[in-house]
């Protein structure tokens, strides 16, 4: 087998991958296991959460994660629930802001969240290996020899993950609540034991208390202080896009069916996930902050990127320390292979229908290495530095939190729902200030975002023309009136291509086809001036074909072709994407029915070429003859079987 059989093996992942099961393939499995498998990337947060907030925050980090749980338990959690009921497939947010909005703009805005979305996924693989990293060599049974290897330790677990999905990676839920399940005991275990060393020596509560006060006088100071630095943890609201990813994972016994015993178990996984992570965080944040100094979270300390580690080996000794990093370790790994699937199957999900994606795309394993050479990159870039990524890791979480808030603030407004516009138009003005002041303060993350979004792009741009030349139409439907007529049409059926024209109503918005009367006199003119350039027979054997040419935007459409008769020519009509792919499925399909390759007759289209041919990319529209000549050559191959287009 070459190599290029070898990457194009497999096609899709969807069978393989933790986010990307389709609902009629998946197995289903109770939502508190789901809630592990989503909870590797979740969960493992605390991981360098605690660090990043202490370093963020200094002294307030404790009030600023009280404000982020606010607006987990009271923004994002009420938000997801509703994008669960709305986007049950797994597709997310996304999705349903995709059916919100329609056309260009639509395509457009999928493409510039899945850059962000695929800025999330990324920068969770090399944040997470990173920090896997880092809490090897921070443990005490390291070898000397691996001190400073950070970014080495980082790529090579990057790497092992990248081999890992090119063999082919098999879910496991059952592997995920192994590892999740004693991560959560251990950190209870772990927190508990630091509370109590906390009351058995109050000092550092006062010593905190005086920090605090040197931050501000008064209560009021001190929220206002942490209203304005909780956009720099919000790493901890990372889990909710993944978690209604998994959806296709649960099945729960409903009296009104699997779909609503599948969203009734997603809505207990997020809230059950939102409850324990913010108990977590709160209870962490306490003890990070009052037991360890801020200068062991900065840049080279001990605590820097395993603040919670730093004191499971303190407080526990290095025994407990060692299991407490190897579970931390295990989580940290399977958090970058949940991403790795997650970003493997979120572009296949879209850029397919748009056209947007080259072939190859939809298979596994060169996507694998493209993210992986991407994540090389970034790590790269960051010198594997927790600290550092967390602001392209928060940019990427941010932005999918607002769209998904704007799209259900988008939905009660369309429904006239007062109080839910409002109270959801205040969710997303709030992330719409953490996003806005995230990015401010920390650019680097949305430079990445922006980086990948205009690689995204550009990508699809090129995929997108090059793929305009397919068929694009899956299948070709004749009324009845059609079969009947061309099955007593003369061979060779010709067919002339005739622009459809519309009479628009007085208010302006709806659209007929113009009169009968009016269309006979067009089509007597449209054989006449075919006959000055072109000899043609008249009779029965012509026919005119008509496209009305409705959303440009979308890629594939089936067609549905009607008849009817206008004076004394027969008219047959049908809704596609593009004029010269609409052509090319109808004259195809003619030949498929009479046997006998039809021929097509077409007008020459004005206008300079590149503009032509921008007409037909963007609009579907222009260089009508040429364009139907091509997708007809690349779908035919023999040139016997293959309609003939005649550009008069």
């Amino acid at each position: 087998m070459s190599i290029r059989q070898w990457l194009l093996a497999e096609h899709t992942i969807t069978d393989q991958a933790p986010h990307g099961v389709p609902a009629e393939h998946a197995e289903g499995h109770p939502w508190w296991k789901v809630m592990c498998l989503t909870g590797v990337d979740y969960f493992s947060t605390l991981g360098y959460q605690p660090a990043i907030a202490l370093l963020a925050a200094g002294a307030v980090a404790p009030i600023a994660t009280l404000v982020l749980v606010i607006v987990t338990l009271c923004g994002a959690l009420p938000v997801y629930a509703i994008v669960a009921k709305r986007s049950h497939d797994g597709a997310g947010s996304i999705r349903m802001l995709e059916r919100l909005i329609k056309g260009w703009p639509s395509k457009v805005m999928v493409l510039f969240l899945l850059g962000f979305a695929c800025t999330d996924y990324l920068v969770t693989i090399t944040l997470s290996s990173s920090d896997a990293a880092a809490h090897i060599v921070g443990n005490s049974l390291a070898p000397s020899w691996l001190q400073g290897q950070n970014l080495i330790l980082t790529l090579i677990i990057i790497s092992l993950l990248a081999l890992l999905f090119l063999k082919g990676f098999t879910e496991a839920i059952g592997l995920a609540v192994a590892v999740v399940v004693p991560f959560i005991g251990l950190n209870v275990f772990l927190i508990a034991r630091c509370w109590m060393y906390l009351l058995a020596n109050p000092h550092y509560i006062t010593e905190w208390q005086g920090r605090l006060s040197n931050a501000s006088d008064s209560p009021l100071g001190i929220f206002l202080i942490a209203v304005i630095v909780f956009p720099r943890l919000a790493l901890g609201m990372s889990g909710f896009e993944t978690g209604v990813a998994v959806m296709p994972q649960i099945s729960a016994p409903h009296p009104k069916g699997e779909l609503a015993g599948r969203i009734v178990g997603t809505r207990k996984l997020l809230a059950t996930a939102a409850v324990i992570m913010s108990m977590l965080l709160v209870t962490s944040s306490i003890v990070v902050t009052t037991l360890i100094p801020e200068k062991e979270v900065k840049p080279g300390g001990e605590a820097d990127g395993r603040a919670l580690a730093y004191l499971a080996h303190h407080l526990l000794g290095s025994g407990f320390g060692t299991v407490y990093d190897l579970a931390t370790i295990l989580i940290l790994a399977l958090a970058g292979a949940s991403a790795m699937a997650g970003i493997l199957n979120v572009i296949p999900r879209y850029l397919p229908r748009y056209g947007m994606a080259p072939a190859w795309l939809e298979a596994t394993r060169p996507l694998v290495l493209v993210v992986l050479t991407v994540a090389v990159v970034i790590t790269i870039i960051f010198d594997a530095d927790v600290d550092a990524q967390g602001a392209a890791y928060a940019t990427g979480v941010l932005v999918l939190m607002t769209s998904a808030a704007f799209a259900v603030f988008v939905m009660y407004l369309h429904q006239h729902n007062v109080r839910g516009w409002v109270y959801f138009g205040l969710i997303t003005a709030i992330f719409i200030y953490t996003t806005l002041t995230n990015m401010v303060e920390r650019p680097s993350g949305l430079k990445i975002a922006l980086i990948l979004t205009a690689l995204l792009v550009v990508a699809s741009v090129v995929s997108r023309a090059h793929r305009s030349y397919e068929l694009r139409t899956v299948h070709v439907d004749f009324d009845q009136a059609s079969r009947e007529y061309l099955a007593q049409t003369p061979q060779p059926i010709r067919l002339i291509a005739h622009k459809v024209r519309h009479m628009w109503t007085p208010q302006g918005h709806d659209h007929i086809h113009q009169p009968d009367e009016w269309g006979a006199r067009d089509y007597d003119h449209k054989i006449a001036l075919i006959r000055r350039k072109q000899p043609l027979v008249g009779g029965k054997s012509l026919v005119f074909i008509e496209v009305d040419v409705q959303d440009t935007s979308a890629f594939t459409q089936d067609l549905h072709v009607t008849g009817r008769m206008v004076g004394n020519h027969f008219v047959m009509t049908v809704q596609g994407v593009g004029i010269p792919n609409a052509l090319a499925a109808v004259c195809l399909a003619v030949r498929d029915m009479s046997a006998v390759p039809p021929r097509l007759y077409v007008d020459w289209s004005e206008g300079t070429p590149v503009a032509n041919v921008l007409r037909f990319l963007l609009f579907g529209q222009g260089q009508v003859g040429s364009s139907t000549h091509e997708i007809l050559r690349r779908a035919e191959k023999d040139p016997k079987k293959r309609p003939v287009v005649i550009i008069c």
